[in-house]
């Protein structure tokens, strides 16, 4: 594309962002955007009878009404309705705060998660399984360490207790402790420890990205977080980067950027790291509700009460911080 129709057309786009979550678009039917939008700029170069705000608002809506079915439209129909099942339930598990039922997809999303890698359209869901595959089997662990509480005679089966932070920090520095390098670390950990570095964020934090990503900067999550460092829409927005029509959450360098940022107004706000990491999975508002119920300020007092993802988030990303670096999360200092 001539560089007049790239600056014509590139940088008003970068201003418009999108409102709901964000989604992966195939190669194809990027094309075929990108197309679009470039012979509308060539038009509106000639002419003055584009009104630039209705035509990017109309493909906005476009993208955001179709794109999500396909994502999934390269998939058969068995395969879409397998897909969708397991999805909207691991979902749900993550958002309850009983960790141990995570165990009861671990054979699914075996199944699911080939079905997801197959197809170009659906990579970027593969992506952001694979790094979460090891819950399925943590959940499974953690299941059978846990004592279910003895039923009264004639009365429902009480619910699982719920394990305790430590035996899932435990379970996790064991799991974690054997594993090598992920694919794109070589590439990417020194690039984004000096991102890091200059916003004032302890450098070994990068390390979520393994957690977040396995540093594929593909990686979409089904509630619409994107990139190496899952960054939702909002997020991604209130510190700097622009969503359309290309996603910077996909750039490791801005995203990591952002990331940073986020984190350290976690810190300033919570003043401790763990929860600082516990409120980037979850929210800072989950956090804060807790800490106020509970008469809390430390993660421990809250862990069994957080969703039950961050409470495999939290201890994994302490585990890979403490294999990668040698550190505690707990005791990383401010550069």
């Amino acid at each position: 594309m001539p560089r007049r129709w790239e600056s014509c057309c590139l940088a008003p786009c970068n201003r418009v962002m999108l409102t709901r979550k964000e989604y992966h678009v195939p190669v194809k039917l990027r094309a075929a955007l990108s197309a679009l939008l470039v012979s509308s700029c060539i038009a509106l170069a000639q002419t003055n009878d584009v009104n630039w705000s209705d035509m990017l608002d109309a493909a906005q809506q476009w993208a955001q009404d179709n794109l999500d079915e396909d994502m999934l439209g390269a998939l058969r129909n068995g395969e879409q309705q397998k897909v969708r099942e397991f999805l909207s339930g691991f979902l749900n598990y993550l958002k309850g705060d009983q960790v141990t039922d995570m165990a009861r997809l671990r054979e699914t999303a075996g199944v699911v998660l080939p079905i997801l890698n197959a197809h170009e359209e659906t990579q970027p869901y593969a992506a952001w399984l694979r790094t979460r595959q090891d819950y399925f089997d943590v959940a499974d662990e953690l299941r059978t360490a846990t004592q279910r509480p003895k039923s009264e005679s004639g009365q429902p089966m009480p619910p699982m207790a719920k394990p305790s932070y430590q035996a899932a920090q435990e379970l996790w520095i064991g799991r974690v402790s054997r594993r090598p390098w992920p694919k794109g670390a070589d590439q990417w950990v020194q690039k984004l420890k000096t991102v890091f570095h200059r916003e004032g964020v302890p450098v070994a934090l990068v390390w979520m990205a393994e957690v977040e990503s396995g540093f594929d900067a593909r990686a979409q999550s089904p509630a619409g977080a994107v990139g190496m460092f899952q960054l939702m829409p909002m997020t991604a927005r209130q510190y700097g980067l622009s969503l359309w029509p290309w996603d910077q959450r996909r750039q490791p360098e801005p995203s990591a950027r952002a990331a940073a940022r986020y984190l350290r107004h976690l810190h300033t706000r919570f003043g401790d790291w763990r929860l600082a990491v516990a409120a980037y999975n979850s929210g800072p508002g989950t956090v804060q509700r807790l800490l106020q119920r509970q008469g809390a300020n430390d993660l421990e007092r809250i862990a069994s009460h957080l969703p039950a993802e961050t409470q495999m988030y939290v201890p994994k990303v302490e585990a890979t911080i403490l294999r990668r670096e040698g550190k505690k999360l707990a005791t990383l200092k401010t550069p």
